[in-house]
């Protein structure tokens, strides 16, 4: 069963938001851009659309809300998640930052953790969650 909805960014590609097989709820690759938009929070950018500013802890707080999202609208929840992947394109600068505001939304549900740093993404997001959840 493949799930989509218009509550989260619009996938860059030919994909689902989610999948379910069984009880496991697989989700595609989740970025922080707002849903109904090309805006991502925390990247500046001047008028002609380049570079000036930059705060992974937005990219962080938005991707994880999209994740939530995205589980909640599937029919799971956050606590339901067992497996989380991230992708971070700048390990050296963002992954303390990642790492604290990822403690925070993740304090009372631990799934496993992977964490990859990466060349880029397809969009100029900083940061991809890859997360596997349960589903009734």
């Amino acid at each position: 069963m493949h799930i989509s909805t218009d509550k989260a960014p619009k996938p860059v590609g030919l994909y689902p938001h989610a999948r379910r097989v069984g009880n496991l709820l697989f989700l595609s690759g989740v970025g922080p851009r707002k849903a109904g938009t090309d805006e991502i929070p925390g990247l500046l950018t001047d008028k002609h659309g380049n570079f000036q500013g930059f705060d992974i802890e937005a990219q962080c707080r938005s991707v994880f809300d999209n994740v939530r999202t995205i589980l909640e609208e599937s029919g799971s929840s956050w606590d339901k998640l067992v497996d989380v992947t991230v992708f971070l394109v700048d390990m050296k600068r963002d992954f303390h930052a990642y790492n604290k505001v990822y403690a925070e939304y993740f304090k009372d549900n631990q799934p496993c953790r992977t964490t990859v740093g990466i060349d880029a993404l397809p969009t100029a997001i900083a940061i991809e969650l890859k997360c596997i959840a349960t589903i009734e």
